[in-house]
């Protein structure tokens, strides 16, 4: 399949090129780099490195930053070791050290790492050892730092270590790439990037570097991140939303243009693609292209807390002032619009969770809140409520602790803050919203639509909210010109409450209206001719169902109605937002409660009947009796419930004008006297409900107590230690893969050494501080009797042919004054050795025993006695050192 119409991220799907091919980008003429490109990497990430570095070339104009797991105990070898695979300068970071174009910046152990106008800083971790997680760190700072000019690439690793700092650069604009999984030796890392659908390339470690240089040639170095893309009147744009809304059937006009653009501009730079137009007419062709820029006009990039002292401040003083006008087990509802994978809604649940407890009150409070977002996948992901354990860096240990699970090396959220969340899929722009809404949370979406959407939206918000309703946005966002509707908590953290709306309109929204069940069709006239007296019976009771019967509804055991018998708009209206036909949420006021109470009354007692309800409609209030009826018999219907409305006229009373004060008097009497007969059967309801359950919950509740304290306890240990043996073992891969790569490279220097010594042909021993042997040359063979398994004992223990008693005084004599000691000796069988003992000195400047050289000196020895005899015998034949004196011519005679 083509790069085109991948439907997954794009992997490299070309041949890599050599490094002279690649295009290299210009070079600027500051002296920082153009781009900085984060490389996280864990267990098996040496390999995936060298990979890497290797088809890198020398000058780039880009800087690369190494963040890896490392042992903290050891000293740091990983530049030493990545240097041989590069032709870049690597570098171990110090503090404080700029970053410089081609060159390899190395974190080094036990440090944490973050970056500040191009300039790296050191920080001591303040995390366990088992819980550090240095690259999202890193990358989180690079994100802030460089916004679109930043580059994360994550390679080989255990864990999710990585996953935020990539959501981070995902949406600071920068690129993403990530390694093949099924090249990594260890896919979990690279995979949790994958599977969160942040990686913009997969692609083998080897092709990576091609496709970094071939973005930072195509994107255009531009000043404060302003993009121009040419585009004449935002032609080519229309025609990409065309086509969006044609194959999703979602609008994004509204989104701003220059984030349009810059979404766009990432998917050209991966297709390589230099002009609008072009792009434009591959979406048309491709609608798995389309599918893919969908989702990255999505921007599904969130996190746990984000600003956590925003989320303090709402904790400790927000959430306060609404729960104080709560009366005793009152309700707050919250909606969440643009949630994502639910951290935000989930965040909310906890915080709230926490308000309630620091208030240290009797009164029972819950929550209700409602997340939406248009991203289907998001919300099915928001609703399993597991996430990779990087969320770590962003949950406080105490509330990972007591609202999280640890199941598989992910977090689940505990079932009591899973059952405050509703998730749904929603267009907030087209949709029709929630209402009566307490607290309204909507952080980082404003921000990427056009002022005018903006202030409708901000419209909108203000109508879901009760009165006193609080708006709670991102640290980025404003109600610019929607003071008239609310006005600031707190401008510094972004919380608003909402302004009075008397005399505002808010014809912003067009709402969908409710529409009746549509009437019984009649039947046809043909039909009447046919049989004319069924027909007639038929319509006539039609007739007297519709004028003479009372409103009725048929609801399952659950509250959905069924059938809709009359007219109900008196008794029923819909619920604002989403289509709701339960019963219970669209009775109107004076009906709700009491319906909820009967409603559990019913199923144990199977009928009851609500009298002389007030119900308000029309302007007008109603004196109803509803009477609600569990069906037993026909088979069909059992189980159903049925509600029967009967509205009930009270004739007005004839009074004199005198008498009208008493009459008033009267009728509150009698109104105080209804209110307090529901109170009194509310009161009994709620009762025995309680003394039902009461005993039971509190045994229960002992034991799930107890249970919940050991569970928790064996959680929490399990949890650290499971943390703390990840992190240790990929410490240890990193570490044994350095380990491996040295001992590769001490095998090729003793294989140098031994065949230097060998070709020296020099017998060489050398012994430990008490003279036992540690190693020899097969040379040395020769003059003592040395076989490989008297490596260890002492030269004085074997047999050799030196007669050379004053050697280990000698050798003695060498450790005690460091000078080397040079003697010429011979052996039994008549040869000759140049022996040398020198000091055995290490690296690090001890002495550690002496080293043995012999040199044959054989030859020379034999050069030099047959020297001597020659000049013996010329002496002899002169007559030197005999005393006679031979005359001139006796001499010449012998001669």
């Amino acid at each position: 399949m083509s790069e085109t119409t991948s439907t997954t991220p794009l992997k490299g799907s070309y041949s890599p090129v050599a490094r002279g091919d690649i295009k290299r980008p210009q070079r600027r003429k500051t002296s920082g780099p153009s781009v900085i490109v984060g490389i996280g990497a864990s267990a098996g990430g040496l390999d995936a490195l060298e990979k890497f570095l290797r088809h890198v070339p020398k000058e780039s104009g880009i800087a690369f930053v190494v963040v890896q797991h490392l042992d903290p105990t050891k000293p740091g070898t990983l530049p030493e070791l990545l240097q041989r695979f590069t032709e870049m300068k690597v570098v171990q970071i110090k503090d404080r050290m700029r970053v410089k174009p081609d060159q390899v910046h190395v974190i080094p152990p036990d440090a944490d790492l973050s970056i500040l106008n191009g300039i790296l800083h050191l920080m001591k971790p303040s995390a366990p050892r088992g819980l550090r997680l240095p690259i999202d760190h890193f990358l989180r700072s690079l994100a802030d730092d460089r916004k679109e000019q930043c580059v994360g690439v994550v390679l080989s690793g255990m864990g999710s270590d990585g996953l935020a700092g990539m959501r981070a650069i995902k949406e600071s604009g920068g690129f993403t790439l990530a390694q093949e999984p099924a090249e990594a030796k260890y896919d979990s890392m690279p995979k949790s990037v994958i599977d969160a659908g942040l990686a913009d390339i997969v692609a083998p470690a080897s092709e990576l570097p091609e496709r970094i240089i071939g973005v930072a040639v195509s994107r255009p170095l531009r000043a404060g991140g302003s993009l121009q893309i040419p585009d004449k009147g935002g032609c080519w744009l229309g025609k990409i939303l065309v086509t969006l809304r044609a194959r999703t059937k979602q609008d994004f006009s509204a989104y701003k243009k220059s984030t349009m653009y810059r979404r766009i501009e990432r998917r050209m730079n991966i297709h390589k693609i230099d002009r609008i137009e072009t792009y434009a007419r591959m979406l048309q062709e491709n609608p798995q292209e389309t599918a893919l820029l969908f989702k990255e006009l999505l921007i599904g990039v969130t996190s746990f807390f984000r600003d956590p002292e925003a989320w303090e401040h709402l904790r400790t003083r927000t959430l306060p002032e609404l729960l104080s006008g709560l009366p005793d087990g009152g309700a707050l509802r919250a909606w969440v619009p643009g949630c994502s994978t639910g951290e935000e809604a989930y965040s909310l649940a906890i915080t709230f969770k926490e308000a309630v407890e620091a208030l240290n009150s009797s009164a029972l409070y819950s929550l209700q809140i409602f997340a939406t977002d248009l991203d289907p996948d998001a919300i099915e992901a928001a609703r399993q409520g597991t996430y990779t354990a990087n969320i770590e860096g962003d949950v406080p240990g105490e509330l990972l602790a007591r609202y999280f699970t640890a199941e598989n090396g992910s977090y689940r959220v505990v079932k009591s803050i899973r059952e405050m969340v509703v998730f749904a899929t929603q267009n907030v722009i087209g949709d029709p919203p929630f209402t009566r809404i307490d607290l309204l949370t909507c952080r980082n979406l404003l921000i990427y639509l056009e002022q005018e959407q903006q202030s409708k939206l901000l419209a909108l918000f203000a109508y879901s909210l009760n009165e006193g309703g609080v708006l709670f946005l991102g640290s980025a966002e404003s109600i610019g010109g929607a003071s008239d509707h609310f006005y600031p908590l707190d401008g510094k953290f972004r919380i608003f409450r909402r302004a009075d709306r008397s005399g505002k309109m808010f014809a912003v929204m067009t709402l969908p209206h409710f529409q009746p069940l549509p009437p019984a069709l009649p039947a046809p006239e043909a039909s009447i001719s046919s049989s004319p007296s069924k027909n007639l019976q038929d319509m006539a009771d039609q007739f007297l169902l519709s004028r003479f019967t009372p409103a009725a509804v048929l609801v399952n055991e659950a509250g959905e109605i069924l059938y809709i018998n009359g007219r109900t708009g008196n008794y029923l209206e819909p619920a604002a937002g989403k289509v709701n036909w339960n019963v219970l949420a669209m009775a109107r006021e004076g009906l709700r409660n009491e319906l909820t109470i009967a409603f559990q009354t019913v199923r144990k007692h199977g009928s009851i009947t609500l009298r002389n309800l007030k119900v308000e409609a029309g302007g007008k209030v109603r004196a109803v009796d509803v009477s609600i009826q569990a069906i037993e018999e026909p088979q069909s219907l059992r189980g159903m419930v049925m509600l029967t409305f009967s509205e009930q006229n009270t004739p007005p009373r004839k009074c004199s004008t005198r008498g009208k004060k008493g009459v008033a008097a009267l009728e509150r009497q009698e109104h105080l006297e209804h209110e307090l007969e529901q109170m009194r059967f509310v009161l009994r309801t709620t009762v025995e409900e309680m003394q039902a359950s009461q005993e039971e919950l509190k045994s229960a509740n002992e034991e799930l107590q107890s249970t919940n304290e050991e569970l928790q306890s064996t959680n929490e240990e399990l949890t650290t230690s499971r943390e703390e043996m990840q992190s240790l073992n990929e410490e240890l891969q990193t570490l044994n893969a350095e380990l491996q790569d040295k001992v590769d490279e001490l095998s090729m220097t003793n294989d140098d050494m031994e065949n230097l010594l060998n070709s020296t042909e020099i017998a060489t021993i050398f012994l430990d501080e008490k003279f036992r042997i540690r190693r020899f040359t097969p040379q040395a063979t020769a003059i003592v009797k040395l076989i490989p398994g008297d490596v260890g004992r002492p030269l004085a223990d074997l047999v050799s042919d030196l007669p050379y008693p004053a050697l280990f005084d000698e050798a003695a004599e060498v450790l005690r004054t460091l000078v080397y000691v040079e003697r010429e000796i011979s052996v039994r069988d008549g040869r000759w050795f140049m022996m040398r003992i020198n000091p055995y000195r290490t690296r690090d400047n001890r002495i550690d025993g002496v080293v043995l050289t012999f040199h044959d000196i054989s030859q020379a020895k034999r050069l030099e006695a047959r020297l001597r005899e020659t000049s013996a015998k010329f002496e002899e034949l002169a007559g030197i050192g005999t005393g006679v004196v031979v005359p001139a011519n006796e001499t010449k005679g012998r001669l």
